[in-house]
């Protein structure tokens, strides 16, 4: 029988954010828990990945990490390792890692210490090397991507940046939302993410001007909230498009979104592995995506959806009139995504996985 791993996800993401990487840490905690493992996941007070975890049945603890630097909660968090036999760490930001990772190396125990990496997290700079040669122990990521960048530093043996994609469950049905009640009989390209810079909005905005001035028989819809929603709003209001694009809000449950739109659009301008992706192709939704980090391992263009070059209005305004033009290849492209996702992107493959890479680094860390 194999061994029961203790083990310890921290993330101290702000208190209102809740993103890809924080469904992951849920999602991969959850997983393990069933898997009979004694896991938790730490954040701040009042956090909503807390809230998500407590409701997912996850035990939680408090550590309020807001700085690289953080004396007291190192030796709480060291003194936390030890009471709960902690074998594995699993860090979510770099300041994770410098307090967390740093009290993993105080203490007599062996733990091996992982700084999970959704999106390239680290540049060129000393704090950074210095971070993950002294603190870490190897670096977990969803994309090769993200390897290959880490790769060009210098700084890693081979095998130290792991990949493992995201998973996602098996999709059951899902009642669509009924657009044509508040839309009108109108074909549906969904968006949805944090706005913020790096979900490129403005782009799919420009791509809506352009995609108006050749036809009249579609309707965005913009799921989310974020710091630039103002911004977005007043650029719709300014090109003529208020009768076209729709910005629906934060939506807690996405999936009859996406089950009821005619095309997924992503427009990011960097991503690791784009969970909204994986769930649109869940889903049988054709995609439109932009060419950045791991789309092309998720995607295969021309088959299950079409990848477009980042910051280029013209071609996501291209290929989402490529498939609004041609329906049979929409519902190949949905019918043949979903069949990728549930042959190489589920969350029972991605536990395995997981379960072995940890037990691999444990392992090698009670040997030295």
């Amino acid at each position: 029988m194999k061994e029961t791993l203790g083990i310890l996800f921290i993330n101290s993401i702000g208190r209102r954010k809740y993103g890809g990487g924080e469904k992951w840490m849920i999602t991969a905690a959850k997983g393990l828990l069933q898997r009979g493992h004694r896991v938790f996941l730490a954040s701040k007070s009042r956090s909503e990945v807390l809230h998500r975890a407590r409701l997912a049945g996850i035990p939680v603890k408090i550590f309020n990490i807001g700085g690289d630097f953080s004396p007291l909660n190192t030796w709480r968090i060291a003194r936390f390792l030890q009471k709960e036999r902690i074998d594995v760490l699993v860090c979510n930001l770099n300041k994770d890692v410098r307090v967390a990772g740093l009290a993993a190396r105080l203490i007599s125990r062996p733990v091996a210490v992982i700084a999970r990496h959704g999106i390239v997290l680290c540049g060129k700079k000393w704090r950074h090397k210095w971070t993950l040669t002294h603190l870490v122990d190897g670096i977990l990521t969803n994309s090769r991507s993200i390897r290959a960048t880490y790769a060009t530093y210098g700084w890693f043996s081979p095998d130290f940046v792991k990949v493992i994609y995201n998973g996602i469950e098996p999709k059951r049905a899902v009642d669509p939302f009924p657009y044509r009640k508040h839309l009108g009989n109108k074909k549906v390209l969904l968006s949805a993410g944090r706005m913020t810079e790096q979900k490129g909005f403005d782009f799919l905005i420009q791509a809506t001007s352009l995609l108006r001035a050749r036809r009249d028989d579609f309707a965005v819809v913009i799921l989310g909230k974020g710091r630039l929603e103002g911004q977005l709003k007043r650029m719709v209001k300014h090109q003529g498009l208020e009768d076209t694009v729709h910005f629906w809000g934060f939506q807690e449950n996405i999936e009859p979104y996406m089950a009821g739109c005619t095309v997924f659009v992503l427009a990011s301008l960097f991503e690791g592995m784009p969970n909204v992706v994986m769930e649109a192709m869940a889903l049988g939704r054709p995609v439109v995506a932009t060419d950045v980090n791991g789309v092309r391992e998720l995607m295969v263009d021309g088959e299950t959806g079409l990848i477009v070059p980042p910051r280029d209005p013209e071609a996501i305004a291209a290929a989402v009139n490529r498939l609004l033009d041609d329906p049979q290849l929409a519902r190949e492209m949905g019918i043949r995504g979903r069949q990728r996702v549930e042959q190489h992107f589920t969350v029972d493959r991605m536990i395995s996985e997981l379960e072995e890479y940890f037990r691999g680094l444990v392992y090698a860390k009670r040997q030295a």
